[in-house]
């Protein structure tokens, strides 16, 4: 099974969370971040992927350390599970539609951590959740997973809905990109021979 489970301690937050990459879409989250909550239970829904995630963060400041920290664990959780990621297909792309807006992520499990970040977010907050630390979620896990991500907004004018197609699509590109090739489940997908 490809599974994870990352524990995370620093002054600032406390992560505990386990993945399962061939699930069923099932989450549990408690990030002591509302908007992120909604966001990662869309992620793993439309993922497959079985989440169980608690974050124990200085909120009393602001929401900045529990976000960052909870996209690095993701990603470390991702690069546990996929280990040497024999079998993998490797790429995943999805183009999603939510209403006026339209979403573009690509993933490249490369290992090589880069983030083309291209959502223009109209406003500074959605409820309480300041929409800049959106580009600091994705930069955590891409660091920690060490993959090539592109999040490019195609359409879009409502803040949640660029911010919601943008989490969905990444559950849509990540699950393609994980999936097991069933021709070629012994070979690492690259001709170096190590991703």
């Amino acid at each position: 099974m490809r599974t994870a489970a990352i524990n995370r301690k620093t002054n600032e937050t406390d992560i505990r969370l386990t993945l399962n990459l061939d699930g069923s879409g099932k989450s549990e989250i408690n990030s002591g971040v509302g908007f992120l909550d909604h966001m990662l239970t869309l992620f793993a829904r439309h993922g497959r992927f079985d989440l169980n995630l608690v974050c124990d963060g200085d909120t009393y400041v602001d929401d900045h350390h529990s976000v960052e920290d909870i996209g690095i664990a993701l990603g470390q959780a991702f690069a546990e599970a996929l280990g040497d990621k024999r079998g993998v297909i490797r790429y995943g792309s999805f183009v999603l539609p939510m209403d006026e807006t339209l979403i573009l992520t690509a993933v490249d499990l490369s290992g090589r951590a880069y983030l083309n970040y291209d959502l223009h977010i109209p406003t500074q907050k959605v409820g309480t959740f300041d929409t800049e630390l959106t580009e600091e979620f994705f930069l955590g896990f891409v660091r920690n997973a060490n993959l090539t991500l592109h999040v490019k907004q195609l359409e879009g004018k409502n803040s949640h809905h660029i911010i919601e197609g943008a989490f969905k699509s990444f559950g849509r590109s990540m699950k393609q990109a994980v999936a097991i090739d069933p021709a070629f489940s012994d070979e690492i997908p690259s001709t170096k021979g190590v991703l």
